[in-house]
């Protein structure tokens, strides 16, 4: 039976490895092998505590020239200027968008915490695409670090402060919502995807939760709210840290464009009837009677506990799950304000996370779900100790003679060619920009949920991905044949950079520092399964990885009379013959590695 009950015992590899998985982006050798022996509990009390920004501003190292009215500008790190307003920085406002997204990746793979993880949650559950119709760029930076400031705190809270986020105003037009001119479609997403959920269909514009009649109250609750172009109306009582020491720039109340009569709701809400507002504190209030009407009802408590349990634990349930495990979890949810965060750590620290609640092996939670994209290259990069550039370096002005020695520029082009371009594209994650308001179809769309984010649509660049990183390269090949970058121009030192990804992994160097005995081909293989795979390989497999060492027709210490020559300091000539020998081999078998069926799963 499936049980919610603390599993208060230490964890082995096996389990580490799933919960650091589930939990976080990423996990190192050195993190995995710290958190061994320890509980659940003292495991996410760990990753729960917010970190400081690794970098703090994102920045732009671009001039460009080619455009005149941007001619000569350098917009280095655009957002920290006091002086911002929506008539400055004007140019390049999609890589702009882009470079913030890189800000946030870039901070939650060096952070690592539960807290990252849960941003991205509450990004699939409020929903923005930053390149269609999220406004400026400095709009798209408020609205993660909204999302970033309430992923321990109140969904509740934050459900209605998200409702003045700008880059959401001008997303789904409620910004042109008014009193004699209604716009439904912030109150119907507000509704379906965002709060309470559609639930099962029982008539025409009856879908259970709520019915249309319901959306129209709901529009008229939320007329009047305005997009702040320049970001001058900062919320105090919200978010005070270096990027916002005033609190984030919110949209604003116009009180002659809102609907102030009283709005009567559907039986789905017991026909509550909620006063209109006539002036900015009763629209205000009137706002929060809406709210709290809302997150009253189970059923929106329940929403957010089925897309949590989907992220992290499962795509599919019974009703045994239902019962014992998403309807408890929502009634916690309610009970506590809200709070996402200690519901989540109820269900990571619970038997049923570890699948230690029954002995039916055929709905196993430890890999039972497909990697995204994003969970995908993260633990990729951390598992591999790739060296990645380090953005939060001096900033060097480029033009058309570009600097590729400097760190900052670098990241750049790793991060706006290589992953934002080209990986997550290709992969089926065009980062922070999934085509509609509902999100990626992984997240949300039986019956193949994250089965979406594995098929011969994306599979080619997700296998690329190690191949580039080993060659620290790419090329057409990557995606779908036709995908060469645009735009790097040739530098005055004659080179061009669009085949460069600027990060820094060596496969020998790597399995020097990782393997417990290098020399040998049992060891050095099934130390790297145990690091990378949720389960246990069977020896088969195991044979089959070997054969990348030693070939079919070889001799069985081929591989270790070549790391024996490899390390010996009295001969040279062999040991660089040896080094060859050895990182030909050690790419092909991380490159099957990796690309195995048991690297895709978590």
């Amino acid at each position: 039976m499936a049980i919610l009950a603390e599993h208060l015992g230490a964890l082995d590899k096996r389990l580490a490895k799933h919960l650091l998985r589930r939990a976080c982006f990423q996990y190192s050798k050195s993190q995995l092998d710290q958190m061994i022996g320890k509980t659940p509990s003292e495991i996410i009390d760990e990753i729960s505590i917010s970190k400081a920004y690794s970098w703090l501003w994102p920045n732009d190292p671009i001039t460009n020239n080619a455009n005149t009215s941007c001619a000569n500008i350098q917009d280095g790190y655009w957002l920290n200027n006091a002086n911002w307003t929506n008539s400055s920085y004007t140019c390049r406002q999609v890589p702009k968008r882009g470079m913030v997204a890189g800000w946030w990746w870039y901070n939650a793979i060096k952070q690592n915490t539960l807290i990252d993880k849960l941003t991205w949650f509450l990004f699939t559950t409020f929903t923005v695409s930053k390149d269609d119709g999220a406004g400026k760029s400095a709009h798209f930076f408020d609205y993660l670090n909204l999302l970033q400031f309430y992923a321990d705190k109140s969904v509740k809270d934050l459900a209605r402060k998200i409702t003045f986020d700008n880059a959401m105003l001008y997303y789904l037009d409620n910004g042109d919502n008014n009193n004699n001119n209604p716009n439904e479609n912030y109150a119907r997403e507000f509704l379906e995807l965002f709060t309470i959920g559609k639930g099962p269909q029982v008539a025409e514009g009856d879908y259970t939760n709520y019915t249309e009649h319901d959306v129209v109250q709901a529009a008229r609750v939320f007329s009047g709210i305005k997009f702040k172009r320049d970001r001058d109306n900062p919320v105090s009582d919200t978010i005070k840290q270096p990027h916002y020491p005033n609190g984030i720039p919110m949209g604003y109340i116009k009180v002659n464009k809102h609907d102030s009569g009283n709005k009567t709701f559907s039986y789905a809400f017991n026909n509550q009837v909620i006063t209109g507002g006539n002036s900015e504190s009763a629209i205000e209030t009137e706002l929060d009677d809406f709210v709290d009407m809302i997150f009253d009802n189970l059923e929106t408590a329940k929403n957010y506990v089925r897309k949590m349990y989907r992220m992290f634990v499962r795509s599919e349930w019974d009703q045994e799950i239902e019962d014992d495990i998403i309807t408890p979890l929502a009634q916690q949810l309610q009970s506590n304000g809200y709070n996402l965060l200690e519901v989540l750590k109820t269900l990571l620290k619970s038997k049923h996370f570890f699948d230690l609640d029954d002995t039916d092996s055929t709905n196993e939670n430890i890999g039972g779900i497909i990697k995204n994209p994003l969970q995908f290259f993260n633990e990729l990069l951390s598992l591999l100790e790739v060296h990645i550039p380090n953005p939060d370096t001096p900033q060097v002005a480029q033009g058309n003679s570009w600097d590729t020695s400097n760190e900052n520029f670098r990241f750049y082009l790793f991060w706006w060619n290589f992953c934002h371009n080209t990986f997550f594209g290709f992969t089926g994650m065009s980062l922070f920009a999934p085509s509609t308001v509902a999100g990626y179809p992984g997240n949300y769309q039986p019956p193949a949920y994250d089965r979406a984010w594995f098929n011969s649509n994306n599979i080619v660049a997700r296998y690329n991905t190690i191949i580039s990183l080993i060659g620290s390269t790419y090329n057409d090949n990557f995606g779908n044949g036709n995908n060469r970058i645009q735009g790097l121009q040739t530098g005055n030192n004659g080179g061009t950079y669009y085949n460069r990804i600027w990060t820094g992994f060596d496969s020998t160097t790597f399995i020097t520092n990782t393997i417990s005995d290098p020399a040998n081909a049992d060891t050095l293989v099934q130390e790297l399964s145990d690091l990378f795979y949720c389960e246990a390989i069977d020896a088969s497999r195991l044979a089959y990885f070997k054969k990348s060492l030693i070939h079919d027709g070889e001799v069985n210490y081929i591989w270790y009379d070549a790391w024996s020559a490899y390390t010996n300091p009295n001969d040279p000539v062999a040991a660089e013959d040896a080094a060859v020998f050895i990182k030909n081999r050690l790419d092909s078998l991380l490159t099957r590695m990796i690309n195995a069926a048991e690297f895709q799963l978590m």
